[in-house]
Parts: C-alpha cells; structure tokens; sequence
C-alpha cells in the first residue's frame, strides 16, 4: 500500500510539473523555442543611384558574392578560418578587418563579412565544404558599381567599408547589415539621402543555422535616386584634353550655380575601394609621382597668377585706386623706391603706354603692381574675399580646401612679421602668398559673369523623388557684389573680351574663328622664384618645375552659359595651353559637342602668335 502511495504521489508531481510546462509556462519555452528556431535578420537597402544631368548613370549597384560568418554558429572560430584559409585566397588585410569586427560590439547573430567578390570557383569550392562549416555563408548583396570609374572618381567620390571610428559615429540600428558607407564626394556628402532605410525578416532556421523559410518580411526602404548637374560629356571631354598631363578643369554653368565639369587628371579606379583596395594596389596609387589620389580640383592650392587681374580690376575700379582712363607708363620693370629692387613685367622692355583695359588684355604686369601699392592689403582682402577666395564656398563639395588670401594679421599671426608694400605688389599679380583653388577661381569667374549675383557652386540638380533638393542643400550665405557703379562689371567683361578678341590680347589665337564672343583671362603661375636680374628660360627648367598654366573665362559675354578655370601643372604659358582647352570647353558645350572640338588643343588651330601669358 505504501508503495502504491508513493508511486500516485510521483504521478501527482509529475503531472503537476508537466501542466507547469505546456499549459503555466506555455509562452515562455514557447519564445524560447522561437528563439532557436527564428531568427531576425537585418536587410541591407539598396544604395539610391546617382546620374548626371542627362540621365546618364553615373554610380549603380551590382550584386557581388562573399563569405560571411556568423560567430554564434560556428564550431570552433581558429579551425574554420584556417580550413577557410585553405579553400580561399584570403588577403591579410581582409582577415585583420575580420578580427577586428569580431571583437568590436554588435548584434547577435549578426554575420560578419570575411571576402567579397568571390569567382564561381571559389562559389563551388564552398558549396562543395558546407556541410563542414557551421555558421560560413556564402551570400550576394548589391555592391557600388561606378560604370565611368575615373572618369568621376574625383566628383563622385567613392564608398568603402564600414571602418571602426564610423561605427562609433552611425547609426547601429539603420546601419544593421549595411557594409558600406560614402567617403568621400558626393557619396558622402549625401550618405544620408543616398543609404536609405534597414529592413527586416523573421527566417525558421534549423539546428545548424541554415535558413529554411522566411515567415516575415518588412520590406528596406532604397535610397534615394539623385541627379547631378554635372555633363558625362564634358567631363569626359576635360580628361581627354588634359590627357598625359596633370592639371584640372572645373566648369560652371552661371545661372544656376551648377557644376558642369569637376575635373582632375590623373584619376584612379573608384571601384578598387568599394570592397577594399589591397595593399599593393594601395601602395601603387599613393606613392605615383603624378598623384592620382589628389583632387586638385578642389584641393590643388596654387598661386593664381594673372588670372586673379580681373578681379583686382574690379576692386580697383569700385575702390577709387584707378579709373577706366587712367593711364601708365610700363618700362617693363616697376620700383617702390628710386633705386630699389625692381619687380619685372612679363614682357621684356614692357607695354609702353597702358590703361586698364589694355593692362587686363595684354596682362600688364606693371599696371597691377601699381594699383595693389595703391589699395594696399586690406582693400584687396576685402574685394578678394567678396569674390569666395579664403573660403570654400560650395555648397555640396565635399573636400574643398579654402585656399589663402592673406592679409596683415595673418602674415603677423603665421609669420610674425609686418606686411610690406613688396607684399601688395607681389598680391597685385596673383603671387606671392595667395593660393587659390581652381574650384575658387571658377567660382570668381562665375561671379564676373553673373556681373556680382552670388550663386554658389552646387553638385545636386534633383532628387528623383517627392523630396526637395533645398531639405539636403546647405542655403547660401553670401550677398551680391554690387559695385559703387554697376558699368565697371562691364567695363571688366569688355576688358576680358579683348583678352580673347583684341588685336594684342594674349588669348587671341585660342579665339580665332568662334562664331561667339568669349571673356577669359590667362595665367601663368611660378613654381619657384627667380633672381631680380634672372630670366626664365622654360627649356633649361625639369619638367616639375616649370610655370603652371591657367585660364579662366567664360561664354557668351553678353548671355553666360559656362564659366571655366584650368590649371596645367607645369604647362609653361596659360595663353599657349590653358586658352586652347578652355575653347575647346566652350565651343563643345554652346554647340552641342561637335566632332572637331578637339582641333584647338594643341595649338594647330589658333591661327597666330599667343603671347606669354
């Protein structure tokens, strides 16, 4: 009897801890039971895509094949990496990032990426192991493509890895199976607009992690379509007519802001950084003499030359330093003191008799030097930064350097020395301390065309949806140039006119047969000083060390559609082989590309004798 007691009292407690089980603790092993079962996984949005202003796709997304592997799920983390190793060709840099990200805090079960871009060998050698690697995937997602890769590296920009210091700074949740982010352009500037919003679904897995079925799926949201105002064609343009040199080429359309071109050359393949760049070909890129990597668009900082004398123009004018007739006598050299050191003009026994028009058209060196001793530094800081120079005033250019327009606080700040008339002569030409970069002098031209209404350079045309480009464009600051007399803003365009048209204008060859009028101004930049008495002799100067080109100018005078800056690093005269490719420039974007705009650059097609500058 005892033993029937006993033996009903352990079927009591057996049945009681078994309705404690399926009926008081349903939900809770019920969950537990899901947790193992069901997991919820993160999907990645596909990345927005970017096109130029005539709907040519300029940055689209590609489906790529990689392994990942989810660290809760593997058997033993050194054993499977090294049987990964022995099927893979495994960069050391991919497997260092690896180690990193396993040690770095994230969500659980959330797969970490060790290769990408995997070849269908490599596809079958892992199809062919799986069932020896618990937690190893081999998955496809979209992958930044650039079609036009260094044709647009510079504009662009590029996206790259997600790296350590940024996964301090995004957003976990939105980032949540998202390997990629913008670097650098326009990929970065709009990383917010371009990345979109993460998804989810639930997926039944079963005991070794493999997804059976999806049960729920919230759908990611794509990011965002953009346009750019930037032309395929002249871009492609600018590479070829800068092609086997180093320089850049940046091209604005006035009325808007918008910018046409943004050209640096050399260039480099964008697509090597989106899934990680190897270090040899890391090393290549950086260490070219020629620099592939630097964007001397907007971080070349040079001295402006004479290219900065219609500005200066301007500001003389409005200022009182000088009139429209005002005229002087240029012997070729200019002195601040009787005796004292001579400051020479380009031309040897100089221009004779000059007044402003002839100074700008002819780039009188002498004319200038006199007029920045006249205004002197402060005066032509304050016109210089009207004009955008010291600043980086584009609105969507991620990267742009501001140059230096010095003055006297600085020069006492960085020096600790006084500013000396020698200086303003000096800043009278363009030389001296002042860098400008091309995108600042394309800018500044800009301004002249528009004849002083501020329209800030801008990347962004449209977004391909209901949002509105002024949501993600930063507003302007900057106020109209107006002038004491609105005429000097034509009086200037006439006198860059003349630079292109007159019978002594130093671009007139590059002008010659133009069914339109056209305003430009040459430059020439010194990459290292000379002597007082010394000449410059281009044939006995290395390469590297020869004068910069420069042009800037825009067309038509009366009726503006593309304002340029160019700069030939070590091109030897702005008016020999800067002008040419600027008309190139403008006949290939006022008459629809033709066929022959190739024919100017290299000089065959200017017709007559191109001065100096």
């Amino acid at each position: 009897m005892v033993m029937v007691c006993v033996v009903l009292v352990m079927l009591g407690l057996l049945v009681a801890r078994m309705y404690q089980l399926q009926v008081v603790e349903h939900d809770i092993y019920t969950t537990l039971s899901d947790k193992n079962r069901v997991q919820v996984q993160s999907v990645a949005p596909p990345r927005g895509l970017v096109y130029d202003r005539n709907d040519e796709l300029l940055a689209e997304n590609r489906p790529v094949f990689g392994v990942t592997l989810v660290p809760e799920r593997v058997d033993g983390m050194e054993e499977t990496l090294a049987q990964l190793e022995a099927l893979l060709d495994i960069p050391e840099e991919d497997m260092e990032r690896f180690q990193r990200r396993l040690r770095e805090p994230r969500r659980p079960f959330q797969p970490i990426p060790l290769r990408y871009d995997l070849n269908e060998e490599e596809i079958a050698s892992l199809a062919v192991h799986r069932h020896e690697l618990p937690g190893v995937e081999v998955s496809a997602e979209l992958v930044r493509y650039y079609p036009h890769s260094e044709l647009t590296a510079h504009a662009l920009g590029f996206v790259g890895r997600i790296n350590r210091e940024e996964l301090q700074r995004i957003d976990p949740v939105n980032y949540a199976g998202t390997n990629y982010i913008g670097k650098s352009g326009i990929e970065r500037f709009y990383e917010d607009l371009l990345h979109g919003q993460v998804g989810y679904q639930h997926v039944e897995t079963n005991a070794r992690g493999r997804t059976l079925r999806v049960l729920e799926r919230q759908n990611p949201v794509p990011g965002e379509d953009i346009q750019l105002h930037l032309d395929l064609r002249l871009q492609r343009l600018a590479h070829e007519l800068l092609d086997g040199r180093r320089g850049a080429i940046v091209a604005i359309e006035p009325d808007t802001g918008g910018l046409l071109a943004l050209a640096s050359v050399p260039g480099f393949d964008a697509n090597q950084f989106v899934t990680g760049i190897s270090v040899a070909d890391y090393r290549a890129l950086s260490t070219d003499i020629d620099k592939p990597l630097f964007n001397r668009a907007l971080r070349g900082q040079y001295p402006p030359g004479s290219t900065m004398k219609p500005m200066l123009a301007v500001a003389a004018l409005d200022s009182g330093a000088t009139t429209r007739d005002k005229t002087i006598w240029d012997p070729g050299y200019f002195q601040l003191n009787t005796g004292g050191r001579r400051y020479r003009d380009w031309k040897r026994g100089g221009h004779g008799w000059v007044d402003l028009t002839d100074a700008v058209a002819q780039s009188c060196d002498i004319y200038f030097y006199e007029i920045a001793v006249e205004m002197g530094v402060d005066t032509m800081y304050d016109y210089l930064s009207k004009f955008g120079f010291g600043e980086d005033a584009a609105l969507d250019v991620s990267g742009a350097l501001s140059g230096l327009l010095p003055s006297r606080d600085w020069k006492r700040a960085v020096r600790s020395e006084p500013w000396y008339p020698g200086d303003s002569v000096n800043l009278g030409i363009g030389q001296g301390f002042m860098l400008a970069t091309p995108l600042q002098l394309a800018t500044a031209t800009s301004l002249i065309a528009n004849r002083g209404h501020w329209v800030e350079p801008r990347l962004l045309k449209s977004i391909k949806g209901d949002r509105s480009t002024e949501e993600f464009l930063p507003p302007g600051g900057h106020s109209p140039l107006e002038l004491k007399n609105p005429d000097d803003w034509e009086f200037v365009v006439d006198a860059m006119a003349e630079v292109m048209h007159g019978t002594k204008g130093t671009a007139r060859g590059a002008a010659r047969g133009a069914s339109y009028r056209m305003a430009g101004k040459t430059g020439t930049a010194q990459v290292f000083s000379l002597a007082e008495d010394e000449e410059y002799e281009e044939e006995d100067v290395r390469e590297r060390l020869r004068d910069h080109a420069l042009f800037v100018g825009f067309a038509p005078v009366d009726d503006p559609q593309i304002a340029v800056a160019i700069i030939v690093e070590n091109g030897g005269g702005g008016s020999s082989t800067a002008a040419p490719v600027a008309r190139a420039m403008f006949d290939a974007w006022l008459q629809d590309f033709p066929g022959e705009e190739k024919a100017l650059v290299s000089g065959t097609g200017s017709g007559g004798a191109i001065d100096a500058e």
